[in-house]
């Protein structure tokens, strides 16, 4: 995009801006839409605000021990981010241009404290902060490297507890022009992984989103480079469809650019230094170049979103406008009646949802006892012979790669077999839900198929599915397994040099069948708690909604007549027309 039609996106936010701010302060239509309201649209106009003027920002995620400070500083060309830290003294790091070195801690309680960078190593860090007034908000990092004129770097803490996500580190995600995302080839995209990106990256539709597969360097050989790569971007195509995938070596690419001795070449070194060269080569071309581009785009995004929800609100209030004060009670009664007997249907429906999940279970269950028919020829295989009567493997081979290959395929099988049913209940939850919403005559009233507050529930919704499907336990040290297959594996790991590892398998063979089939009904039994929870929470919310329309609509009879709210509501629809029409001749 050149220059001229940035200039005029620019201009474009201006003018919505300005407009958006009249339509707010006018006091005939703030006093219509209710103070909850107005506050909301306050707070939509500060977000934007502070969108537009603070610096592009590239954040980088991911869970610990993935290396995202090296992947900063290999970045940088310098150590500037810590590495080595623990999760009690793990901070967020804002890294930004200054033409001197200068480090300092912001404090919860807004005090600022000089620091060094030697400072904020793990050692230092726990005994400085034993002696400060407030815990740390944020540590600001100020450096000359070139990339920061362009860009403010920030790093995260390990996103290792989804449930206890941080808020904080929620809004740098939400307010972020960009994402790094760093996995390890050694843990390749767990679970909980792949459930952060569902539920915290891929809604937020970044247009440009890294995935970097970290420490390739500790691959064997291009093969299996080649191999944990293939995985990722098959689960990343799924998840986040825009992601662009490479495997790097973060510490190899920090030594190289400091001059110091770098690990040990295995033959792969050429492959991860190009794919270093190429992200950094996007990075320049897409990103940062490109940087004012992606700003307009996610500014005018919003005020679309804010537009739309405005707009949705108008809708809701002129329909009930067109009900005089008998006709309005008579319509809060209808709904209160209505409610009730809704409420009784849903707990009708929750038996229908038991046993659809226990055929469900039942399902997956026959397809473990399938999968493990199978396996169990598999193991055998691996001792079988060629026409010459010759071992296919070698005890080498086998000692190497047999424990790697039965918790793939184990891992592989357990995870195909839950996540299949994924949509199937996503279809069943939100199926209900709308059913909801249609007898409760939200979609009358407030046109729910293009209200974004409805469809923000039904992404919730699918969200929260997929947290129950991907998440309902993480699995293990790995993520991988449910805990008591985890204690059948950890078992053959340990005896494996002791006896043939084949034998000890098949021992343990029955162990492993009879725990994973055990946990698929312990994930199945709490799916269908969450999923039942998730409808009530669905139907609260819908009732909620319904009520406070009605609520609002009495309350607005009370002070004005009917002709002064439509004459409100004309001028508020005209007021909204102007920068409806800016953004939608907006395209970048």
């Amino acid at each position: 995009m050149d220059s001229a039609n940035i200039n005029t996106a620019e201009q474009n936010i201006a003018q919505v801006k300005t407009a958006l701010k009249a339509f707010v302060e006018n006091e005939k239509i703030a006093k219509m839409l209710g103070k909850d309201f107005v506050s909301e649209m306050n707070d939509w106009e500060a977000l934007i605000e502070k969108k537009s003027e603070e610096p592009f920002t590239l954040v980088i995620l991911g869970e610990f021990k993935r290396g995202k400070s090296t992947i900063i500083n290999a970045l940088l060309g310098k150590e500037l981010a810590p590495i080595n830290v623990t999760p009690e003294t793990y901070t967020i790091n804002e890294i930004s241009f200054g033409h001197t070195q200068y480090v300092e801690a912001i404090l919860e309680n807004g005090m600022r404290v000089p620091l060094s960078l030697e400072d904020i190593t793990r050692e230092k860090l726990e005994q400085r902060m034993k002696l400060f007034p407030a815990k740390i908000s944020y540590v600001q990092i100020k450096d000359n490297a070139p990339i920061l004129k362009e860009i403010r770097i920030v790093d995260t803490p390990g996103l290792s507890d989804l449930e206890s996500l941080d808020k904080q580190v929620m809004d740098y995600i939400v307010n972020a022009d960009a994402i790094m995302y760093a996995a390890s080839c050694l843990l390749p995209f767990s679970e909980s992984e792949q459930l952060f990106l569902a539920s915290h990256v891929q809604p937020q539709r970044f247009g440009m989103l890294y995935i970097l597969v970290n420490m390739i360097d500790a691959m064997n050989s291009q093969k299996d480079a080649d191999k944990i790569l293939k995985r990722v971007r098959n689960i990343s195509e799924r998840i986040v469809p825009n992601a662009i995938v490479y495997g790097i070596s973060g510490a190899d690419e920090l030594s190289r650019k400091l001059g110091r001795e770098r690990p040990l070449d295995k033959g792969t070194r050429e492959f991860y230094e190009t794919q270093f060269f190429q992200f950094e080569l996007s990075l320049q071309r897409d990103i940062i170049m490109q940087k004012d581009v992606i700003r307009s785009k996610r500014v005018l995004t919003m005020l679309s979103q804010m537009c739309d929800e405005t707009a949705a609100k108008l809708r809701l209030i002129s329909d009930m406008a067109e009900l005089d004060k008998q006709k309005l009670a008579d319509r809060a009664k209808e709904f209160e009646e209505q409610c009730e007997k809704l409420s009784k249907a849903l707990e009708e429906k929750k038996p229908a949802l038991h046993l659809s999940i226990i055929e469900m279970q039942q399902e997956a269950e026959a397809w473990m006892y399938e999968f493990f028919s199978k396996l169990r020829a598999s193991i055998l295989d691996c001792r079988g012979k060629d026409a010459d009567g010759n071992d296919l493997y070698s005890s080498e081979d086998i000692e190497k790669h047999f424990y790697s290959f039965l918790m793939e395929k184990v891992g592989e099988a357990y995870r195909n077999c839950i996540e299949s049913h994924r949509d199937r209940i996503a279809e069943i939850v939100e199926g209900t839900g709308r059913e909801l919403a249609s007898a409760l005559g939200i979609d009358d009233l407030s046109k729910a198929a293009k209200a974004p507050s409805v469809e923000m529930i039904m992404t919730s919704l699918n969200k929260n599915v997929t947290r129950s499907v991907m998440g309902v336990q993480l699995f293990g040290t790995s993520e991988t397994f449910p805990p008591a297959t985890m204690s059948v594996f950890s078992l053959i790991l340990k005896k494996k040099k002791q006896t043939d590892i084949i034998d000890i398998a098949l021992e343990n063979y029955d162990d492993i069948r009879n725990n994973i089939v055990k946990d698929i009904k312990t994930v199945y039994q709490d799916l269908e708690t969450k999923a039942a929870a998730r409808l009530d929470s669905l139907y609260q919310y819908q009732v909620e909604m319904g009520r406070e329309a009605l609520n609002q609509a009495q309350q607005l009879m009370m002070v004005y007549d009917n002709d002064e709210i439509r004459q409100t509501l004309v001028e508020a629809k005209q007021m909204l027309a102007e920068p409806q029409r800016i953004l939608a001749e907006s395209k970048l």
